[in-house]
């Protein structure tokens, strides 16, 4: 099975500029940073309630528990939430200010509603199309999310804990390795 593609930074750049271009600009660059800056699958962005990342105080939560029902797989889950991404929806509330007076509610909707997993996956192929972006999906956001990891030094048993993976295998195969990853170790060798 072909995986979605890993982009790299020019690449997630372009893919934000072409949120800004869209119709809901805000909502839509939150969904790729939360895809991008903390590995979440599209089921799991489609299910966030806002009480999943606000707390009673209305501050930003330092962990997003997402309940058996939000995930896939049906365990309950943690995502650790960056400063960049906890800025990324300060951003988000601080522009849609009304989301905070029904903390059980949707944190993201579409025109229609709630997302779930298949528009959260039509959004990214939009989006990806429109930034003309090839082989990249819903998942690249995850891909990449795991790939800068270990690309940062981060041991994979961390690693496997931030993707909630249940086997370290499965963590292994989310990391991309290029001609240039492979080149770059072996010059960091001297003798």
């Amino acid at each position: 099975m072909k995986q979605a593609k890993v982009l790299n930074d020019i690449e997630i750049r372009k893919l934000l500029k072409v949120c800004e271009l869209t119709r809901y600009k805000e909502r839509n660059r939150l969904v790729v940073m939360l895809s991008f800056l903390s590995g979440m699958r599209a089921v799991e962005i489609a299910n966030l309630r806002v009480s999943n990342v606000i707390s009673d105080t209305n501050e930003v939560l330092d962990l997003i528990v997402l309940n058996k029902e939000q995930t896939k797989g049906n365990k309950r889950q943690t995502v650790v939430v960056s400063k960049q991404l906890k800025k990324e929806i300060m951003r988000f509330i601080a522009k849609f200010p009304n989301i905070l007076k029904n903390k059980n509610g949707f944190l993201l909707k579409t025109q229609k509603g709630n997302f779930n997993s298949q528009t959260i996956q039509n959004l990214f192929r939009q989006l990806f199309e429109l930034a003309n972006i090839q082989q990249a999906s819903s998942h690249s956001g995850r891909r990449t999310f795991i790939t800068k990891l270990s690309e940062n030094g981060v041991a994979v048993a961390v690693i496997q804990k931030l993707a909630r993976h249940s086997s370290l295998a499965t963590t292994q195969r989310y990391i991309e390795v290029s001609d240039d990853k492979l080149i770059n170790a072996v010059n960091g060798i001297n003798v």
